[in-house]
Parts: structure tokens; C-alpha cells; sequence
């Protein structure tokens, strides 16, 4: 999902609270920022070549972001990292779309800061990964919070047909969850593999999952994690490729595909762009509600295909990928099918 908030106002027409217990806030703004670095310093590595173009921005309505863009690297054809801190003034109907509770009849302050990453290979052998983390706080004109939450994830879009990367990547995430609360894998997974569906495709799964939470509150979640712990998730879920991303690309860029193996993929890339542009609400808010374009938008690959409708033969590597889309344990031995 998209990071960037873009809920505008008039340049000079936000005055952010005078007093202000600021302290989550802050602390969300530090991970965000050593996330992204930490990110792209990955991203910067695994490549083997590529170097990330950045763009720094501001939003009319407080605070911005800055946006990490590769293109055409060794190893990846795209990858975006971008982070966004803002605040500013949420409308009452922009506070429903986004779940708060309690909604009252005013417009009240936010605060959201975040990361987001999609990174998109060059070879067909090496799956496209997605991963966000936010916080998102609503407090009065005192500064005193009114509801507060964290969200995030990521999640794994293969290409070919490769069960052993869907176990690696499942049980990297199962033992970093279970480092906080043995609840947050279990549910978590299941959570994305309900949300990355392609609806209006008889709800075909967009990718292999992973994890996927939002709304996350702390001491009220069943977990009865505090905010503390959820600082540490937030950081613990956005360094997570390194564990669970890292050894695929290891493993994989060397392997030698063709045409084939291409045309698969930038199939599987339309019903990416699909999800991301009719189902994903980081995506569908953003563009509703004037963010920066470009980084909503950053996760759609450079190149995808459309190929005429009727499926793939039986046993082809198509049919296999399609049928390993679907929901399983993936920490079962069995898992490898």
C-alpha cells in the first residue's frame, strides 16, 4: 500500500498544535528514515550495479518525503523505496475511508509517517516484492492523541513456479512475528492472503502472500502488544527483507531463462498493475485524495502484458504458478508439493 497521504489544504492554512506530546510521532519519523536508509542500502547492494536516483518533496499541507527510484539496474528493472512523513488537517469523510474510530462532525489533525518499497527484477527467476510500514496517529488542537495505529506488511509475487522461494520467504516472516507474539504470523498470513485478490478475477491471488495487518492499536490489540512493542514490529517487518528477500535474489540471478519464462512474467505483472490500480486502498486513496502521483504510483513495473484469454495448458509453467497462488501452510514440509 501507498504511503504518501496527500489530503491537501491551502499553503498556510495548517498551524499545527502548539502543545504537543509528541513522542510516538517522533519515534515513528526516526524508523521511517533509518528504514528507508536501510532499505535502500539493501536494494543497493543486491543490484551489483544500479544506483537510486532520490527526489526530495514537500507537501502544501505539512511535511513530505523522499522518494528512492532505480531503473534498469543488473539485477532489478525497477525498484522504488520511498519514505513520507506528513501532517496536517484529515477531513471527517477522509478519517472514515481510513477507519478511525470514533469519527466526530470536525476535521481533526494527523500525523502519518511510513515506508514503502515494490521492487520489480529483470529476470523472471527472481520474484517481485512489496513491503509497507506506517504509523498513523489523529490527535486534537492540545496535541492529545484520539486514535492512533500501526500497519504494513510484505508480501511476494512470483513469476515462476518456485515452492522452495514461498517456504523461504514464509518462514523468515514466521520467525520474525513470533519474536513479538506467537498470534501475529497465523494471523497475519492469513489477513494477506485474503486481501491480495484480484476480485473481478474470481479472486485470484495476486501473489504467493506473506503478511499483512492494519488498524493495529496498541494494548487493544488481542496480542495485548503495547506501543513499544509495535515500534519495534514496524522496524523489525520493514528490515525484513534482508532475511526473507535477500537469499532468493542470491540464489536465482544467475539462472538462465528466455522468452518464455519473460512472457510469463510481465503477464503476471498486468494482474499486478490490476490489484494495485482497482483494489489496493493505499493506491485508491492516494489518487482520491491528491497525493504526490508518482509516488502512488510507484509500484506499477515498467514493462507488463495483457495476452489473450485462455489460460495456460495443463503441467505448462503457467498452470503450475497459477495453482501454487493459492492459500497453504507454507511452513508445512510438505509446502514443497
Amino acid at each position: 500500500m501507498a504511503t504518501s497521504i496527500g489530503v491537501d489544504r491551502a499553503p498556510g492554512a495548517y498551524a499545527p498544535p502548539t502543545s504537543t506530546d509528541g513522542a510516538h510521532r517522533a519515534r515513528a519519523a526516526e524508523w521511517t528514515e533509518q528504514v528507508h536508509d536501510d532499505i535502500t542500502a539493501l536494494f543497493t547492494a543486491l543490484d551489483g550495479g544500479g544506483a537510486f536516483g532520490e527526489e526530495r518533496w514537500e507537501r502544501a499541507g505539512g511535511g513530505g518525503g523522499v522518494s528512492r527510484l532505480m531503473i534498469d539496474g543488473a539485477t532489478f528493472e525497477k525498484a522504488g523505496v520511498n519514505r513520507s512523513t506528513v501532517h496536517g488537517l484529515l477531513p471527517v469523510e477522509a478519517q472514515r475511508r481510513l477507519g478511525a474510530r470514533d469519527v466526530g462532525p470536525d476535521a481533526v489533525h494527523f500525523f502519518a509517517s511510513g515506508v514503502s518499497v515494490v521492487v520489480h527484477p529483470r529476470s523472471p527467476r527472481i520474484p517481485t516484492v512489496h513491503l509497507n510500514v506506517r504509523y498513523f496517529e489523529l490527535y486534537d488542537v492540545d496535541g492529545t492523541p484520539l486514535d492512533r495505529w500501526f500497519g504494513g506488511g510484505t508480501d511476494l509475487t512470483p513469476m515462476h513456479p518456485e515452492p522452495a522461494d514461498a517456504r523461504h520467504f514464509h518462514r523468515a516472516l514466521a520467525g520474525i512475528c513470533d519474536d513479538f507474539h506467537p498470534s501475529f504470523h497465523p494471523r497475519f498470513k492469513a489477513w494477506c492472503d485474503e486481501y491480495f485478490r484480484n476480485r473481478h478475477r474470481g479472486g485470484e491471488r495476486r501473489g504467493i502472500g506473506g503478511i499483512f495487518y492494519d488498524h493495529l492499536r496498541p494494548d487493544e490489540d488481542e496480542s495485548g502488544a503495547d506501543v513499544e512493542t509495535l515500534h519495534a514490529f514496524a522496524g523489525a517487518v520493514g528490515r525484513s527483507l534482508v532475511r526473507a528477500y535477500a537469499p532468493i535474489v542470491e540464489r536465482r540471478r544467475d539462472e538462465p531463462w528466455g522468452d518464455a519464462e519473460r512472457a510469463l512474467q510481465l503477464e503476471r505483472r498486468g494482474r499486478y498493475v490490476e490489484f494495485n490500480l482497482l483494489h489496493d486502498r493505499g493506491t485508491l486513496f492516494g489518487l482520491q485524495t491528491n497525493a504526490r502521483v508518482d509516488s502512488v504510483l510507484m509500484s506499477l513495473p515498467p514493462l507488463a502484458a495483457w495476452p489473450p484469454p485462455g489460460g495456460h495448458p495443463a503441467g505448462s509453467a503457467g498452470a503450475r504458478l497459477t495453482a501454487m497462488l493459492e492459500p497453504r501452510d507454507w511452513l508445512a514440509p510438505a509446502a514443497d508439493g
